[in-house]
């Protein structure tokens, strides 16, 4: 038992002149804005998790009728399926940020580095394994998504060092709130850039806390479904057009293996909508299968072959313009119902039919 645990003087809000307590609002909210961004990089780093697993199943299929003609076995080739993951920047959120995604993807320690100025104050990483270090351009040749948990003010070196290291298909996350997408796009000279947008309402709920850590307040079923990307619950609210970024996203991955864009779709709709309707009979006839037509103009889809790959989507465009997916996103209620049950279900708590969230759709602006 923790003696000092509940000891009043000992709470950061002891210390603090009464005139000033107005001010303690900005600590629920610095702690619920870090909650719902390590949150959503969670789940976004589980859909790539899952679709690199579905390669490597396809892939073990294809090697298991390759065999090879003088030995009759199967000729083994480099696993290049694997999700991995860098980190640059070391701090506060950096840290957050490589827990959640050891604890909840969870993502293995040799899957994850961490690029930062002081790489020895990350010990309690490297125990575990993972290789703490200060080289960015040599994280990003290595990495298939980096995470830049940087200041404002550092980010233009940081680009500068990594921008020549990147290769097409690694995609980069930005949690620089400061740097708008169309800057990181020209600091970067890359596309494939995916930057989530908060906007946080004046009666913020006090639901998020400020001394729990991340990975144990997402398995409180009311702090996760407050991060659901549709729900506005505890004053936080998503730009929806980052899940418009998230599933170009996952398209320029099959893109990058060129697999076909009917495979693309079957995928899709694999991971996204069939797991749900699975235990839910009635519905199953209530939903639209993703179609082509629901990421590209209806005469691009129509003149596209079934075995030739969707297009590269240029990232940034995506979240600053409309495209064929926001209509889907904003007029299926059922795919909004359908994402909120799967997004939970991805964290280990199911949802019953009183616990859904109200639903938001966003704001549209960046």
């Amino acid at each position: 038992m923790d003696m000092l645990e509940d000891l009043e003087t000992l709470q950061f809000e002891y210390g603090i002149q009464e005139e000033d307590h107005s001010w303690l609002y900005l600590l629920g909210r610095s702690h619920g804005l870090m909650t719902k961004a390590c949150a959503h990089a969670t789940f976004f780093c589980k859909l790539l998790h899952n679709l690199r697993e579905s390669f490597s199943r396809k892939s073990l299929q294809e090697k298991q009728t390759s065999r090879c003609p003088l030995t009759g076995l199967r000729e083994d080739t480099p696993d290049d399926d694997e999700l991995k993951v860098g980190i640059i920047g070391g701090g506060h959120l950096g840290k957050q940020l490589a827990h959640t995604l050891l604890q909840l993807v969870p993502i293995p320690t040799d899957s994850l580095r961490i690029s930062t100025r002081r790489p020895e104050a990350l010990d309690e990483f490297k125990k575990l394994g993972i290789q703490c270090f200060y080289h960015n351009s040599s994280l990003v040749e290595w990495a298939s998504v980096i995470f830049l948990c940087c200041l404002p003010s550092q980010l233009s070196n940081i680009c500068v060092e990594i921008q020549t290291s990147l290769g097409k298909a690694c995609i980069v996350y930005s949690f620089v709130a400061a740097v708008p997408l169309p800057r990181l796009k020209l600091l970067l000279n890359h596309t494939n850039v995916l930057r989530p947008q908060y906007l946080c309402v004046e009666d913020l709920a006090s639901i998020w806390g400020a001394n729990k850590e991340i990975t144990a307040a997402l398995q409180d079923p009311v702090i996760l479904q407050a991060t659901c990307p549709y729900s506005p619950a505890g004053g936080i609210i998503l730009n929806i057009k980052w899940l418009e970024g998230v599933f170009y996203a996952a398209i320029n991955v099959c893109t990058a293996k060129d697999m076909p864009h009917s495979q693309v779709l079957q995928l899709l709709n694999e991971l996204f909508l069939f797991k749900h309707f699975e235990a839910c009979e009635k519905d199953r006839v209530s939903f639209q299968k993703f179609q082509a037509q629901d990421f590209v103009s209806k005469a691009y889809a129509k003149n596209l072959s079934r075995k030739r790959p969707f297009p590269w989507f240029d990232l940034t465009a995506v979240q600053l313009k409309e495209t064929p997916f926001s209509q889907y996103l904003s007029h299926s209620t059922t795919f909004q119902d359908n994402l909120t049950h799967l997004y939970c279900d991805s964290f280990g708590i199911t949802l019953t039919k009183e616990q859904e969230p109200e639903v938001s759709t966003g704001s549209s602006s960046q």
